[in-house]
């Protein structure tokens, strides 16, 4: 009898952990960001988003990101701005196709998660930590956070007297159950 009980626990352990794994959901994800560009905000997105996201709310110590988008996607609603990203002196996406971001850390804080992790852009690896929620919904859960950068720390761009140093990055993430 005790057996058959610690199969049924190790099986409904093993299903628990399972349903902690997610794949996020391109389309219906945002991953957006701003820069001050000649005084004005300059807004665009990112697309083709990849990954896994390991997440355990009651345990956010063993919860895990590790999701990219395609470089080549950036879009700012001009077509010749975003083929002047495109090239070497911003994202260089012939040689570095991907921006990737993998967690250190995760846990819990006052208004709902904290995550710290690597960013790398452009083949530069940088730390970063930032707040974030969780939102359940009816077909998977949403991940929402914001943090800045600063271009320079990947060489992005060069420098400027007329565009900010600083990118806010916006996120949510759509994510489901594989």
């Amino acid at each position: 009898m005790k057996l058959i009980l610690s199969f049924v626990f190790l099986f409904a352990g093993l299903l628990f952990v399972k349903a902690q794994q997610y794949v996020p959901v391109d389309e219906k994800s945002d991953i957006k960001f701003t820069i001050k560009n000649f005084g004005f905000n300059t807004n665009g997105t990112f697309k083709g988003l990849k990954g896994s996201i390991n997440f355990d709310p009651s345990n956010p110590g063993n919860s895990s990101f590790n999701v990219l988008v395609n470089a080549n996607t950036i879009n700012t609603g001009t077509d010749a701005r975003d083929s002047h990203l495109r090239e070497e002196e911003y994202f260089n996406v012939e040689k570095y196709p991907t921006i990737n971001f993998v967690s250190t850390a995760i846990k819990k804080s006052q208004n709902g998660y904290a995550v710290t992790g690597n960013i790398t852009i452009k083949g530069v690896t940088r730390q970063i930590g930032f707040p974030f929620t969780v939102e359940n919904q009816s077909d998977g859960i949403q991940f929402s956070g914001e943090f800045t950068i600063n271009r320079k720390d990947f060489d992005i761009g060069g420098s400027s007297a007329v565009m900010s140093d600083n990118v806010n990055v916006s996120l949510k993430v759509f994510s489901r159950k594989p």
